[in-house]
């Protein structure tokens, strides 16, 4: 049994094959070249062209994420992102009570899994300033790659607007007073950090996973620890939500046998 899931994200798009219940491929692609390159538009929907990203015919597609209502798959179940975050975390860390953090492109996730089930959740999605996305244009200010930006957390500059526009305003404003590269990059850091924090705190316990491409984020990891200790780090953090979505497939097709 070979099972595709799909995870739509806002700046990239994750795909992960399953056969015989193990991970055999994974694909991560850019939204606009997903987009561009293996969409079509038939009868007024939007269908994927599997076969052009190298996943033919899966016997049964899970698909979740940003604009997963916009598309039209093929004989796909289309779940909500939360449940396929859940699933994920489940399958990678093998965990039933613990807290997700997800930070992605453009909102992040805070969810307390007890027994296997979300019983809570805080979803931010209304300004870039606390996502991935923020990180990127900061970066991009200071002119250094998000792989270097994510190497510093000591001694940050400080950063206290909550808008992602005054917050560009007020890193020139710290770059003017001359501070270095090393302490800018640890502000930015630092001051996403500082806005994901208090919601943590509300669905605090004792296991931390955190996932999204952010996970990625050295510095992320640093703060978090200090202040929730034990963080999990799963072995595909951005590619949590398409796995989730193949684990819920496995799932179903068991109960589809034994009934």
């Amino acid at each position: 049994m070979r099972i595709l899931g799909i995870d739509i994200g806002s700046r990239s798009v994750k795909m992960v094959l399953f056969e015989d219940e193990k991970i055999l491929k994974s694909e991560i692609i850019s939204t606009m070249k997903f987009y561009r390159d293996h969409c079509m538009t038939i009868d007024g929907k939007v269908e994927i062209d599997l076969a052009s990203v190298g996943f033919h015919q899966p016997d049964k597609i899970i698909s979740t994420g940003y604009g997963r209502n916009n598309i039209q798959v093929a004989d796909a179940l289309v779940i909500n992102e939360l449940k396929a975050h859940v699933y994920g975390s489940i399958y990678q860390t093998g965990l039933k009570d613990f807290t997700l953090l997800d930070i992605g492109g453009q909102d992040f996730k805070v969810i307390k899994v007890e027994n296997g089930i979300m019983v809570d959740m805080i979803l931010n999605d209304k300004c870039a300033a606390s996502s991935g996305r923020y990180l990127e244009n900061m970066a991009t200010l200071i002119e250094i790659s998000l792989e270097e930006l994510k190497k510093h957390y000591k001694n940050p500059v400080h950063l206290n607007t909550t808008c992602a526009v005054f917050g560009e305003s007020e890193l020139i404003g710290q770059i003017a007073i001359g501070h270095g590269i090393s302490e800018l990059a640890a502000g930015i850091n630092y001051s996403l950090y500082q806005r994901i924090k208090p919601q943590m705190k509300k669905l605090r316990s004792k296991t931390l996973v955190l996932t999204g491409g952010v996970a990625q984020n050295d510095a992320m990891i640093h703060y978090l620890k200090e202040d929730f200790g034990e963080v999990l780090l799963p072995q595909y953090p951005q590619l949590n939500g398409a796995i989730g979505c193949g684990y819920l497939g496995m799932i179903k097709e068991r109960k589809e046998r034994h009934v």
